[in-house]
C-alpha cells in the first residue's frame, strides 16, 4: 500500500510594503511608494555603467558637432564679412534653418541617413551655425579700419593682416558665439534620442515614456541633471579658454 506524501504547510513570505494578504484584494490600501521604491542615489549606483556610457557619448557628440560647427562657421564668416549682400543672405539662410522645429529637423534626416549618429550630428551642425557665423562677422567688422590700414601701409598682405591682427582682435567676440552655440547644442542634443542619437537624452526620454513605473523618475532626473551639469562644465571651460586665448589688453 502506497503512502501519500505529507502535505507541506504553506509558508508565508514577507513582502515589504504589504501588511497581509488583505492588501492584495480589491479595496486593499497599498502604498506603492513604500514598496522598495529606490532613491536617486540607488539608481545611480545600480546603473553606473549605463550612465557613464551615456555621459561619454554625450560629450563625444557635442565635441564632434562643435568642432565641425566652428570650422565651417568661422571660415564662412572670414569669407563673407566684407560683403554685406553675402552676409545678409548667409545669416538669413541660417536664421530660417534655426526656426525649423528641432524634432522635425531630426526626422528629415532619418530617410537618407537612418537612425543613430549621422542624423543627430548633421541636424545639430545645422542648428549651431547661426551664432558662430554672426559673431565671426560682427567680430571682424568691429576691428578699427585704421588699424588694418596702418598694417597694409606697412606692406602687410591682406591675408597676413587678417591672420595676425584682425582675427586675434575679433577672437573675444567669436568665442562668445561658439560658447552660445555649444549651450544651444547641449539643449537640442537631448531630442536626438528620438532618432537613435547617443547621449543622456535616451535616459531622459525613456524615463518620461515610463512615468509611473519604478525608477522612471530617477532615470528622467539622471538624464536631465546630467545634461545640465555637462553644459555648465563646458560653459566654464569656454570662460577659461577665452581668458587664456585673449590678449591681455583685450580682456574685459
Amino acid at each position: 500500500m502506497l503512502l501519500a506524501a505529507p502535505e507541506e504547510e504553506p509558508v508565508e513570505e514577507s513582502i515589504p510594503g504589504f501588511d497581509g494578504l488583505g492588501d492584495l484584494t480589491i479595496g486593499g490600501d497599498v502604498d506603492l511608494e513604500s514598496i522598495n521604491q529606490p532613491s536617486l542615489w540607488d539608481y545611480i549606483t545600480g546603473n553606473t555603467d549605463r550612465i557613464i556610457a551615456a555621459t561619454i557619448a554625450q560629450v563625444q557628440l557635442v565635441v564632434v558637432v562643435m568642432v565641425i560647427v566652428t570650422i565651417i562657421a568661422v571660415i564662412t564668416g572670414l569669407l563673407i564679412w566684407s560683403k554685406p549682400n553675402l552676409v545678409e543672405a548667409v545669416t538669413g539662410f541660417w536664421s530660417v534653418v534655426f526656426t525649423i522645429p528641432s524634432l522635425a529637423m531630426f526626422i528629415f534626416f532619418i530617410q537618407p541617413f537612418g537612425l543613430g549618429w549621422k542624423p543627430a550630428v548633421i541636424a545639430l551642425v545645422l542648428y549651431g551655425q547661426l551664432p558662430v557665423v554672426r559673431n565671426t562677422v560682427v567680430g571682424l567688422r568691429s576691428v578699427e579700419p585704421a588699424i588694418m590700414e596702418s598694417a597694409a601701409a606697412m606692406g602687410m598682405k591682406p591675408f597676413k593682416v587678417i591672420r595676425t591682427i584682425q582675427f586675434p582682435l575679433a577672437w573675444p567676440v567669436i568665442i562668445v558665439g561658439i560658447r552660445v552655440s555649444c549651450m544651444l547644442i547641449f539643449g537640442i542634443s537631448a531630442i536626438a534620442a528620438y532618432v537613435g542619437g547617443p547621449g543622456l537624452g535616451d535616459l531622459l526620454f525613456s524615463g518620461l515614456a515610463q512615468l509611473g513605473s519604478f525608477n522612471a523618475m530617477n532615470q528622467t532626473l539622471v538624464g536631465a541633471l546630467g545634461i545640465t551639469i555637462l553644459a555648465l562644465i563646458f560653459d566654464g571651460l569656454f570662460v577659461i579658454i577665452r581668458r587664456l586665448t585673449t590678449p591681455r589688453g583685450l580682456r574685459v
